[in-house]
């Protein structure tokens, strides 16, 4: 039996400020599907109000997605086929507390540096969390989904 291939998917109102600052938190590569996006179009496969330009490049208007810089990914299309996360536009706001949240793992001694670098990039420190098992650093991202920094 083979494990399955998987992405992560993450609701947003703007996917593209989302990949970015996921991208920069998560030290991953932004997904470049300008070449995709070119040929459908080109093709008459996708119409153009289902884009923008993004960087100069155009883009999927609803769809962004970052993936680790160290997995494989389809050069026809810069998308990645290893630990990668997708965000999708949806039109209603964040209600309620994350079901799935990330965990993010700096050097030991470096959570006070990488809350600080986070911030920088437009997340906010929500609480410190002190218990038996560990201590953690509560944060949201711009769209306020909740991650973890341990």
């Amino acid at each position: 039996m083979t494990a399955l291939h998987w992405k992560l998917v993450i609701d947003a109102a703007d996917p593209h400020a989302q990949a970015a600052f996921w991208a920069a938190s998560l030290h991953y590569r932004r997904e470049d599907h300008s070449a995709l996006v070119e040929r459908l179009l080109a093709a008459g496969a996708a119409p153009p109000e289902a884009t923008l330009t993004v960087d100069g490049r155009p883009a999927w208007r609803d769809l962004a997605a970052v993936r680790h810089p160290d997995e494989p990914f389809d050069p026809a299309s810069d998308t990645g086929l290893g630990r990668r996360i997708l965000f999708q536009r949806v039109p209603e706001p964040k209600a309620g507390k994350n079901r799935l949240h990330l965990d993010l793992h700096p050097a030991p001694g470096t959570r006070e540096a990488e809350v600080a670098r986070l911030e920088g990039l437009g997340a906010k420190a929500l609480r410190q969390v002190a218990e038996p098992g560990g201590s953690w650093t509560v944060m949201a991202d711009p769209e306020g989904n909740e991650f973890c920094v341990h």
